[in-house]
C-alpha cells in the first residue's frame, strides 16, 4: 500500500502563521531595542566611570607616576611592596577596625530595634517609616559639617556642649586628636544617623516576610511574647536579612571617608581611614598615582576576601532551615 499524501496547508493558513512570526519577530525586536534606549546609558556610564578607571588604575599599580596619570618607569610590584610596608597604610587599617568595631555593631542592632517598634506601630506607621528614613537622603558632606560646626564644634555654644554645660560639665574638644579620643562618638554617631533608616527598611522587609502563623503556633506552644518569641522565631527568620545586613554595612566601613574628612580632616594619621590616606597620597601634595593605586587595588582585595570569609562563615545564600 502507498503512504497517504500529505496534505499541504491552505494558503491562507501559511500565511496567517508567516504573519504571527513577523508580528513576534518584530515585537521582540522592539523590546530590545527599547531595553537598550533605557539602559544603555546607565552601561555606558558605569563603563567609562567605573570598569575603565579601575582597569586603568590596575595598570598605574605597576609604574611610576608622579603628577601624572601616564605611566612612565615600569617597577612591577614595588609599589605593592611599599604600601604593604608602609606604617600609615597600616595604621589607617587600623583605624578602619576601630571604626568597624563601634560601626557595624551598633548599626545592627539598633536598625533591628527600629525595625521591630515601627513594625509594631498601628498608627501613622508609614510617617514613622518616612521620619527613620529620611536622613539617608542626605549627603555625608552635609551631614558631617552640621556635625562639626552645630553639634559637636567644641566651643561653648555647640549643641552637645551646652546640654552638658546644664549638668556643670566643663566644655570638651570632641574633635581634637589628642587624648582622650572624644572624636570617635562624632564619627559613629554621624554614620548612625544616616545609615540607620536604610538599614531598617531592610529589617521591616524581612518582617514583613515572616509568616503570622508562626507567631500562632509559638503562642499555641506557650511561649510568651517578647524575648521568647524574638529569640526562637523573628531572629532565625531573619537570618538571611542579618546577613546582608551585617555585609553591607562591613563594606560601608571600609569605604568611610566623608566623615573622617571633614570632621577631622587629611592630616591625622592615627584618625585617618585607608580612603582618606590613599586620596591624601594620590590628590594630594604628593600626588603619586603609583602607589595610590596599588593601595587602592590593597584595599579592594582585602574588601573582597573579608566580604567572602564573611559569606561563607555565616552563610549567606543558603537555603534556611
Amino acid at each position: 500500500m502507498s503512504a497517504p499524501a500529505k496534505t499541504s496547508a491552505s494558503p491562507a493558513a501559511t500565511e496567517e502563521r508567516q504573519g504571527t512570526r513577523r508580528r513576534r519577530h518584530k515585537g521582540i525586536a522592539g523590546n530590545t531595542l527599547w531595553f537598550w534606549v533605557f539602559v544603555g546609558p546607565f552601561v555606558l556610564g558605569l563603563l567609562f566611570f567605573s570598569y575603565l578607571p579601575i582597569l586603568w588604575s590596575l595598570i598605574l599599580s605597576f609604574f611610576e607616576a608622579y603628577n601624572t596619570a601616564t605611566p612612565s618607569n615600569f617597577v612591577g610590584l614595588r609599589n605593592y611592596v611599599d604600601m604593604l610596608t608602609d606604617h600609615n597604610f597600616l595604621s589607617s587599617l587600623g583605624t578602619f577596625t576601630i571604626f568597624a568595631v563601634f560601626i557595624v555593631p551598633l548599626t545592627f542592632v539598633l536598625s533591628l530595634a527600629l525595625a521591630l517598634l515601627v513594625n509594631q506601630v498601628k498608627i501613622a506607621r508609614a510617617f514613622f517609616r518616612s521620619v527613620f528614613f529620611l536622613p539617608t537622603a542626605c549627603s555625608y558632606v552635609v551631614a558631617s559639617l552640621i556635625w562639626k560646626l552645630s553639634i559637636f564644634n567644641g566651643v561653648r555654644f555647640g549643641l552637645a556642649n551646652t546640654v552638658l554645660s546644664w549638668f556643670g560639665v566643663e566644655n570638651i574638644a570632641w574633635l581634637s586628636t589628642v587624648d582622650p579620643p572624644w572624636y570617635w562618638l562624632p564619627l559613629v554617631t554621624v554614620r548612625l544617623w544616616l545609615q540607620l533608616g536604610f538599614y531598617m527598611i531592610l529589617f521591616i522587609a524581612g518582617l514583613q516576610r515572616i509568616s503570622p502563623t508562626l507567631y500562632e503556633a509559638a503562642y499555641v506552644d506557650g511561649a510568651k511574647p517578647g524575648w521568647q518569641v524574638f529569640r526562637y522565631i523573628t531572629l532565625p527568620q531573619l537570618r538571611a536579612t542579618s546577613v546582608a545586613v551585617l555585609i553591607l554595612n562591613l563594606i560601608a566601613a571600609y569605604q568611610a571617608f566623608d566623615e573622617f574628612y571633614n570632621l577631622l580632616g587629611p592630616g591625622v594619621n592615627y584618625a585617618r581611614p585607608p580612603l582618606v590616606y590613599l586620596y591624601s597620597i594620590s590628590l594630594g601634595s604628593i600626588q603619586d598615582l603609583g602607589h595610590g593605586s596599588a593601595g587602592a587595588l590593597i584595599l579592594a582585595t582585602i574588601i573582597m576576601i573579608v566580604t567572602l570569609l564573611q559569606s561563607r562563615i555565616l552563610g549567606f545564600g543558603k537555603a534556611g532551615d
